[in-house]
């Protein structure tokens, strides 16, 4: 079957991609279907990823005996119990050495208020009643013997006791001396000492027995007391230094209890880890008390997990959630599609063509999570690369953000990681289209991906500190997955551009290339052809990148429009450098004929050489359903109005039905016309371009095409504005004058007439082999 015959007759797709008239039952299956791929998406996904299902636990007191095994099902841990826990605190807390401030002004403190005490013996021993008033200033320390104040009478005794206090602050309270209650407190044998005025970063730990305890103190500083000294004179420097005793080291209580509330803290509450699939008890064991704890812990991890069926007979209601979710995240995209992509949504194979994306994507998730395999190998780049290539970047954009999603609340796959792997690796590959033109630049596409990939693996792996070897494991995997779904995205492609009937960007830029056959065979067979074919795709290529029509489209569709100007070149005037005409020696109906077949033969020949359809349609469209009028006009006057049909003079059409085509009518139209136009001033032009603009409208050829008033007035500007740049005046040469003025003086040229002459102008090119349309704008629509 011809692609004419399948355009006349359409398709069951076609009549399933054709807005519904009436609500029923047209609208119900139009939108029905599309609301069944949603579902079916949705049910994939559950069925794919089954929530976790919900266990049950039998209690069993302690003593009895079980009648079947109990196995876990998830991962926990089985706490200590309260006897266990608290002996383990006790230990943890004894285990932490306490914190002592260092005072080193105790030394100069002591010293100071000792000196002092034997200073007032001193003066008490220069009194009348000296034994009196030494017995005064003992009793600020102890209630002093009658010997102890009568020996302290002697000078020599009190420079014995003065010497052995001041040499024992000197030299043993610099050791460091701590009260006996606080010394208690290193039950380890190891205690903190921190300096004074230092912080905790110049603290030290120093053994017990380096330091001494009051008592400690007390006796050693009685051995710096000489030889044979009575226990009287001993028993007075204790006393003195008991009472004026400043410690060296004071127990900082706070740090202390700081330091055991974390080591406390740290105490771990778990006797022990239960891994999947392991034996909690066994059939016919008693249950004994450790037993019942495993048995609780198990049923207490189940509940936080929401996995505990605590009720019979609910397992459906977590299918149905998660399918309700699901479908929630998938409406959200379609809904955007039904609003915003109205020619998505309503093209039947677009939308089965995004649902098998959608369901691939899935299909591969599903059986990565079930074989446990890489999370880092999901395909979001292959999904996004072949919608963005496809549609446009900000719609696979939204699809990739959808995904994202769904794909996060999953089980089994559900985390931040996966999230934002999926995110930011998907919308790098939506937006990396941008940056490529060519399917051999695919390599492009694999970069930029890689590298988003690296960014978030990088980012993650310092925010939890993952191990190197995982990070190069998990980027070699991402490199991988860049490589694989760039390569397999760019390879079906061409598939998905036949199936969905979308003619993406790359294969126009493919078309583009001036060495394919028809285009090569164009250039050498046909130059003036060629020529204005290049001069037609600029110019619309322009006007419809101003209104935000496909530029690129255009210029590829004008490559190919007058491709079968090849098979009788030399009867089209482009083609006719030494001005024979041989429309001369032809009836009117033959040249008409002539001039209709290079839109029917090379609308043919397109079709052989696989052309897309997309671009054929500048063949059959670029003229419409114009008539050829100078050749028409040629018959009513040989033949009689009642002798001609207009239809044998008439270009079969159809006419535009797109922006784009409608641009290539109007773009061709004008550049054949400014071609013949004199003195074509930025003025003329504007004229021109607007007779053309306002003929076409008059014969109804826009009637078809998508183009509002505000766009044709940008496509005329943009006309006018370029051709003038192509036509401005240029400076007469002296050395080249006779050659200018002899082309654009001959006023016997009759270019000169019907340059300017509406109706005139095109007649005149159809007689010079041209297709004039006979519309009054001087066109040339066969050139």
């Amino acid at each position: 079957m011809s692609r004419g015959e399948r355009r006349r007759r359409p398709s069951r797709w076609a009549r399933l991609s054709t807005p519904p008239e009436h609500a029923w039952p047209e609208g119900v299956i139009h939108h029905g279907l599309r609301v069944v791929l949603i579902l079916g998406v949705a049910l994939l996904t559950t069925l794919l990823f089954p929530p976790e299902s919900r266990v049950s636990v039998q209690a069993y007191p302690v003593g009895t005996v079980v009648d079947e095994q109990v196995v876990a099902q998830i991962p926990f841990e089985v706490p200590l119990g309260a006897d266990a826990i608290a002996e383990a605190e006790a230990e943890a807390r004894a285990s932490t050495p306490p914190t002592f401030d260092r005072r080193d002004s105790a030394v100069d403190s002591m010293g100071a208020r000792l000196d002092r005490f034997f200073g007032r013996l001193d003066e008490a021993a220069q009194q009348p009643d000296a034994e009196a008033q030494i017995g005064r200033v003992l009793s600020t320390v102890s209630q002093p013997t009658e010997a102890q104040r009568r020996a302290l009478l002697d000078d020599d005794v009190r420079g014995v006791l003065r010497r052995a206090a001041d040499d024992a602050v000197r030299r043993l309270l610099d050791m460091g001396v701590a009260d006996n209650r606080d010394l208690d407190e290193a039950a380890t044998g190891r205690l903190v000492v921190r300096p004074e005025g230092g912080g905790s970063d110049t603290e030290r730990t120093v053994s017990r027995d380096a330091v001494l305890s009051g008592t400690e103190f007390y006796t050693r500083a009685e051995d710096l007391l000489p030889s044979g000294t009575s226990p009287d004179i001993a028993e007075i420097l204790r006393l003195a230094l008991i009472n004026h005793m400043e410690y060296s080291l004071v127990l900082n209580r706070t740090e202390t209890a700081n330091d055991r509330a974390q080591s406390i803290g740290a105490v771990r509450t778990t006797g022990r880890d239960v891994l999947p699939g392991e034996a909690i008890v066994r059939a016919n064991e008693r249950i004994t008390p450790e037993s019942a704890r495993t048995i609780e812990a198990y049923e207490d991890a189940l509940r936080e997990q929401g996995l505990l069926e605590e009720e019979a007979g609910v397992g459906w209601a977590a299918y149905f959630g998660a399918g309700l979710l699901n479908l929630a995240l998938l409406m959200v995209f379609g809904l955007l599609v039904y609003f915003f992509r109205r020619e998505l949504y309503t093209n039947l194979r677009w939308i089965v063509l995004l649902t098998m994306l959608v369901a691939v994507y899935i299909g591969v998730a599903g059986l990565l999570t079930h074989n446990g395999w890489q999370v880092e190998l999901l395909p979001i780049a292959f999904v996004a690369l072949a919608a963005s290539v496809l549609w446009d970047g900000r719609m696979a954009l939204v699809l990739v953000l959808t995904l994202a999603a769904l794909t996060s609340i999953q089980s089994g796959v559900a985390s931040e990681y996966v999230l934002l792997t999926v995110l930011i690796g998907g919308s790098a590959a939506a937006l990396s289209v941008r940056a490529v033109r060519r399917r051999a630049q695919t390599w492009i596409f694999i970069a930029i991906i890689s590298l988003a990939y690296a960014i978030v693996l990088l980012g993650h792996a310092l925010l939890v500190a993952r191990p190197f070897t995982d990070v190069a494991t998990s980027l070699g995997f991402f490199a991988l997955n860049a490589i694989f779904s760039s390569i397999l995205a760019m390879g079906f492609l061409p598939v998905f551009e036949w199936f969905a009937g979308v003619t993406t960007d790359q294969t126009l830029l493919e078309w583009a290339d001036p060495n394919r056959s028809l285009l090569k065979r164009l250039s050498m067979e046909a130059p003036g052809t060629y020529a204005h074919t290049i001069n037609v795709a600029n110019l619309a290529e322009s006007a419809a990148s101003a209104i935000g029509a496909n530029g690129l489209l255009c210029r590829v569709g004008l490559y190919y429009h007058d491709v079968g100007k090849m098979l009788k070149p030399h009867y089209f005037v482009e083609n006719q450098p030494d001005g024979r005409n041989p429309h001369d020696r032809l009836k009117p109906e033959t040249s008409a004929q002539i001039v209709k077949e290079h839109v029917v033969a090379g609308h043919k020949m397109a079709v052989e050489a696989n052309v897309p359809e997309v671009v054929t349609d500048f063949i059959v469209e670029h003229h419409g359903t114009q008539r050829i009028g100078f050749f028409y006009e040629k018959a009513l006057e040989e033949y009689g109005e009642e002798n001609v049909d207009a239809a044998d003079f008439t270009y079969p059409g159809p006419r535009p039905r797109s922006r784009e085509t409608a641009i290539a009518m109007l773009a061709d139209s004008v550049e054949s016309a400014t071609r013949a136009l004199q003195d074509p001033t930025p003025e003329r032009i504007r004229g021109l371009v607007d007779s053309i603009v306002e003929s076409k409208i008059a014969h109804h050829q826009l009637d078809d095409a998508p183009l509002t008033l505000q766009e044709l007035s940008r496509i005329k500007e943009q006309f006018a504005k370029v051709l003038s740049g192509v036509y401005h005046h240029r400076i007469d040469y002296p050395q080249t004058r006779h050659l200018t003025r002899s082309d654009t003086e001959d006023a016997d040229d009759p270019a000169d007439a019907e340059a300017e002459g509406g109706a005139e102008g095109a007649d005149r090119e159809a007689n010079g082999g041209g297709t004039g349309n006979g519309d009054g704008n001087g066109t040339r629509s066969g050139a």
